[in-house]
């Protein structure tokens, strides 16, 4: 949101009064899911962006888990804040990891491996 060499001033604004509305993506048909590692992620906290989920028109996600390559558990993430979700643990991760996305009509999607390790 700040021009390039605004960020402090911005985060020292306090509190922002705020409109958006939500726009339409169009995604090639055969993508199904867009998301990134956030800058900042390391073995203890994982932050993850979900930008894009196919299918399932204008729900939410409520819910991202994450997997560790070799474990049957899943892990839930939290909402930080938007399409932001982190994950504290006072045990390193170990990649690679797969995901899964809950949206509100209970719809998941797993993408199996698609984080390396690095």
């Amino acid at each position: 949101m700040a021009k390039e060499g605004k960020e402090e001033e911005l985060r020292k604004a306090g509190i922002i009064i705020m409109q958006f509305r939500r726009v339409w993506c169009k995604y090639p048909a055969n993508i199904k899911i867009t998301f990134h590692v956030e800058k900042g992620s390391n073995p203890k906290y994982f932050v993850l962006l979900v930008k894009y989920v196919s299918g399932d028109g204008d729900s939410d996600i409520v819910e991202v888990d994450l997997k560790e390559k070799g474990s049957e558990e899943w892990k839930v993430l939290n909402e930080s804040w938007g399409a932001i979700w982190r994950l504290d643990t006072p045990k390193p991760l170990k990649g690679s990891f797969s995901i899964s996305l809950t949206t509100e009509s209970s719809e998941k999607l797993v993408a199996d491996d698609i984080i390396p390790s690095d």
